[in-house]
């Protein structure tokens, strides 16, 4: 019988079905009941003879796939593969899939919410009172107006500003990859990267992992931008050079920025020391019903990519 194994801790925290999937396809189950993320060692040792994996973030590199000669495919419950090389597992006839759609309305919303936070300064202001400095108010904005620049205009990227353009905001977009007829559609225009840049009142980055370009935004495009800029990243962490950042924002260039992705998790640096940011612990995807939708298609994917390839 093939083995395959859930190696997500919290697998099935928020619905029953994705478990039901998995012990009702009559393959051995193994789960991870570690209470942890698992590392190298403790993957190849419960994923030993594996003819499939349910994948959180945890690495799968050269070392992890050499190991696991009986695996054939990856089904991250999630977008990001980053942690898995795929050249590898090319070369070792392993498939990887994701479940890119479920993403797109939890990470929109939160980018959202990062953004109106950022806009009426709710974190700071829950700071102030908390610390019993009620007098210590600052002036808010409001969106209509206002210009967002949209880095990275995939179905994320497109997701926000649809859910931004009610607001009355004026949407500028720079992608390598251009889609015209969406963007005549929904009233957003292309522009060159340094054009955003100095254009956006608000900038909110939606790109995926470029290890050939780590930093999309570093020292030189802070220069670019307008004095007062807010800056939200729920993309990747390695899309902002950090502590480029923290400068601007001690200078008062950058007016405030959140963040739900960092270099190094759990983050610990400076920017944790700044009132005017807001910082989340990688939780953009964090909602029941994504979480239980994510893991029911992961489930979806690697049954029916094993059924197919028997």
């Amino acid at each position: 019988m093939k083995k395959i194994l859930v190696a997500l801790q919290t697998f099935g925290e928020y619905g029953e079905e994705p478990k039901k999937m998995l012990e009702e396809s009559g393959y051995e189950i193994i789960y991870n009941n570690l209470g942890h993320r698992l590392v190298k060692d403790e993957i190849i040792d419960l994923g030993k003879d594996c003819s499939g994996v349910i994948a959180g973030v945890e690495p799968y590199n050269k070392e992890v796939l050499d190991k696991l000669s009986s695996l054939e495919c990856i089904s991250r419950a999630g977008v990001g593969t980053d942690n898995i090389d795929k050249g590898a597992a090319g070369e070792r006839g392993v498939s990887v899939l994701n479940t890119p759609d479920v993403v797109i309305e939890p990470v929109a919303e939160m980018t959202v919410a990062m953004i109106f936070d950022l806009c009426r300064k709710l974190t700071y202001h829950t700071s102030i009172i908390r610390d019993g400095r009620w007098n210590e108010k600052k002036p808010g904005s409001l969106l209509p107006g206002k210009t967002v620049g949209v880095i990275g205009l995939g179905r994320i990227g497109k997701r926000v500003g649809a859910l931004l353009s009610p607001f009355g905001v004026r949407i500028i977009a720079y992608d390598l990859f251009k889609d015209e007829k969406w963007a005549e559609e929904n009233n957003v225009e292309y522009v060159q990267l340094n054009r955003l840049l100095s254009e956006s009142d608000i900038i909110t980055i939606h790109v995926a992992y470029d290890k050939e370009r780590p930093f999309i935004i570093g020292r030189d495009e802070f220069e670019r931008m307008k004095d007062g800029v807010l800056i939200v990243n729920t993309s990747r962490g390695e899309a902002i050079d950090e502590e480029a950042l923290a400068e601007y924002l001690k200078s008062g260039k950058v007016e405030g920025a959140a963040m739900d992705v960092f270099r190094k998790e759990p983050y610990t640096g400076e920017l944790c020391r700044f009132e005017n940011v807001v910082l989340t612990p990688h939780i953009s995807t964090l909602t029941r019903e994504s979480r239980n939708s994510m893991e029911i298609e992961s489930v979806k994917n690697l049954l029916d990519y094993l059924e197919k390839n028997k």
